[in-house]
């Protein structure tokens, strides 16, 4: 069974660096928007979302964990601190991760949905 992840980024550099990392593992759907973010979520039923919260509010966060309750979303953001990585998880995140490092991107959409999967 193909599983899927949605990567919500706006910056098509690093969206094509982390589709590129995560497909060998994931069917990838990249989308620049939130409607086209919940619509993909609606239609593909991903196994994960990776969202860049620097472009994006932590109310986005909240919002689709609010709806999607067992849908595992990773943020991303070019200088993570110690703040920021609470607040997202406070929002409902799994994972905050460095937008440039993409294993580590990797690494925390698979234990993710490792995780999810074990729980259901």
């Amino acid at each position: 069974m193909i599983q899927n992840v949605i990567v919500l980024e706006q910056d098509p550099g690093v969206a094509r660096s982390l589709a590129g990392r995560l497909r060998p593992h994931f069917s990838v759907h990249v989308t620049q928007s939130r409607d086209e973010l919940r619509d993909n979520v609606v239609r593909n039923r991903p196994e994960a979302v990776v969202l860049n919260i620097e472009y994006w509010r932590l109310t986005d966060v909240e919002s689709l964990h609010r709806d999607f309750p067992s849908l595992p979303i990773v943020c991303t953001h070019r200088i993570p601190d110690e703040e920021m990585w609470m607040a997202a998880l406070e929002a409902g995140a799994s994972d905050v991760c460095p937008t440039d490092d993409v294993d580590n991107v990797l690494t925390s959409v698979l234990r993710s949905t490792s995780l999810s999967r074990s729980a259901a």
